[in-house]
């Protein structure tokens, strides 16, 4: 067979052998085309909730295809879109009521970095800064690069990413250096928005801090009138506990963005919610102050059907109860490594469960990840560590039995990869 023309995303072909192509996906798993079962331990890319093909959700989207394909969004609406706002917006915190869809979590966040710029623009008001947190991931695009933290990741498009307000990560003990060097920001009058990643930093290392921080930036935030935008990509949706992360800390942002789990992980589809304020500073007869952004596919209407699928799936099943019982099988489970010398920072928000493996060179290029990734498949899991950080975070309805594998998993592949690297 001749060598596939695919370029895998975050893939260095020169080191990794042929895909296995997945022949069918149900439930926690995937097949391949060898037959074998593989338990998706990281929802495939952290966008899977209720499991791969949940019936509702497939039904939705084939009756959706029954009537739709796709519909122009800057011309016209349709029931699916409408439906999804409505519902959304319930949803969420309060004080959000408008919605602005896209197609993946990078364009939310950009819809939302130009939301909050284009308001103080449009107001005449001369903001132009966006603060962010050291360690942070928001996306792949330009502007969510240039949020991002530099490094591996974006070092060949440096001179293309503008310049962004950075806060320490609030590592415990010295949260007050993040709330201190936020204030100081503040106080320049030129800081336009706040852009955080609510409770975990996901793809900077699954990075933990307490949401009485986020209560407290927010605070900040509105004593100043700067705008707080939470990147809920990936801790919407129930994986740090509660649907939307932000509920932990009681905050209400100004502008939340969510993807991934919006569909249940079955087709690409994002929503940047904002309040009428943001709304408003672009309503105007002026057609200067416009809200110039789109995409093709904005608000699919077979997406928004399965979106629509999935919020009842969330009204009408036990979801939280099946998040309640992860989380409290993480935390059982976790417990054998806590003074275990081959790890540090053992930790767990909800359903996502974290550790790093110690190596004398950490970091996403650590040598230790990639054979950690190839003796996780080998025993029937997909897992990808971040470098040398080991994390689950399983479909709401992987069984007891299969995250104990998972956990098993760990303290035996740990030990083989220790060992490679000459630990």
């Amino acid at each position: 067979m001749s060598p596939s023309p695919v370029w895998h995303p975050f893939t260095q072909h020169a080191l990794e052998p042929a895909m296995k192509r997945v022949a069918k996906t149900e439930g926690s798993y995937l097949y391949d085309e060898d037959g074998n079962r593989i338990l998706d331990a990281i929802s495939s890319w952290w966008v899977i909730t209720h499991g791969h093909r949940h019936p509702a959700i497939m039904a939705a989207i084939r009756e959706a295809t029954e009537v739709y394909d796709q519909v122009i969004f800057a011309e016209f609406t349709h029931e699916p879109a409408e439906a999804l706002a409505e519902g959304l917006l319930a949803f969420a915190p309060p004080g959000l009521q408008h919605v602005f869809y896209s197609d993946s979590g990078s364009t939310a966040v950009e819809v939302a970095i130009k939301m909050a710029l284009g308001t103080f623009h449009n107001r005449g008001i001369a903001r132009d800064r966006v603060v962010v947190m050291e360690h942070a991931y928001h996306g792949d695009t330009i502007g969510t690069m240039s949020a991002g933290e530099r490094g591996v990741f974006n070092a060949p498009f440096e001179p293309l990413l503008f310049g962004v307000d950075r806060l320490p990560f609030p590592e415990a003990g010295r949260e007050q250096e993040t709330l201190d060097a936020f204030e100081r920001f503040c106080r320049a009058e030129r800081t336009a928005a706040i852009l955080i990643e609510p409770l975990v930093l996901g793809a900077g290392g699954m990075k933990f801090y307490a949401s009485g921080v986020l209560a407290s930036l927010k605070e900040i935030a509105g004593r100043y009138g700067v705008l707080f935008i939470a990147d809920e990509v990936m801790t919407g949706w129930g994986r740090t506990g509660t649907r939307f992360a932000c509920e932990q800390a009681g905050v209400s942002p100004d502008i939340l963005c969510t993807s991934k789990g919006l569909t249940g992980g079955a087709l690409p589809l994002a929503a940047t919610l904002c309040t009428p304020d943001i709304f408003e500073a672009h309503l105007s007869s002026d057609r200067r102050k416009t809200f110039f952004h789109s995409s093709s596919y904005t608000a699919n209407p077979i997406a928004c059907a399965a979106a629509v699928a999935n919020l009842k799936i969330w009204r009408d099943e036990p979801v939280n109860e099946r998040i309640d019982a992860l989380a409290a099988q993480h935390s059982a489970h976790l417990k054998r490594f806590e003074n275990d010398p081959r790890f540090t920072g053992v930790r767990q928000c909800g359903t996502i469960a974290a550790l790093d493996l110690v190596v004398p060179a950490g970091g996403y290029l650590a040598e230790a990840g990639p054979h950690l990734r190839r003796l996780f498949r080998e025993r029937g899991l997909l897992v990808r560590p971040l470098g040398n950080v080991i994390y689950l975070m399983p479909p709401y309805c992987t069984t007891a039995a299969d995250l104990a594998a998972a956990h098993d998993a760990i303290d035996e592949v740990a030990s083989l990869a220790l060992a490679k690297v000459g630990l």
